[in-house]
């Protein structure tokens, strides 16, 4: 089931220890990864500070964009559920007057997404 998960996009949970030490080069001073997910080659993690967008591009996964967004920043953001026959659910992320979603991540069914939601809220409110 993971590598199907994988396929359809849908995040799974790295640990934060991991995160922490593969992406220390962009943390500043006083910055830890809290909470990290993996989607098949592209990473997304939630710091104490900002949320961290890593996305791998091309074949070769040679050139990356890391996108950084402080949690000021991000204005909403919505929460959809798994349904019954729903494989995974949908957190979408607004920035500043952004009309339509910045971020749109999918989770599996592993994920607790309501903890997310809750780590997501207790830092943009």
């Amino acid at each position: 089931m993971g590598l199907f998960n994988k396929l359809l996009g849908n995040a799974s949970e790295v640990s934060s220890e991991q995160l922490n030490e593969k992406y220390s080069r962009l943390l500043i001073e006083n910055e830890n990864v809290e909470l990290g997910f993996k989607l098949f080659r592209d990473v997304f993690m939630f710091t104490n500070k900002r949320l961290i967008l890593i996305d791998i591009q091309g074949i070769t996964g040679s050139k990356i964009e890391y996108k950084s967004m402080p949690y000021k920043s991000i204005s909403r953001f919505s929460l959809e559920t798994a349904g019954t026959f729903d494989l995974d659910a949908e957190l979408k992320i607004w920035i500043s007057s952004e009309n339509s979603p910045t971020v749109s991540k999918k989770f599996n069914k592993s994920i607790d997404v309501y903890e997310v939601q809750k780590y997501l809220a207790a830092k943009v409110m």
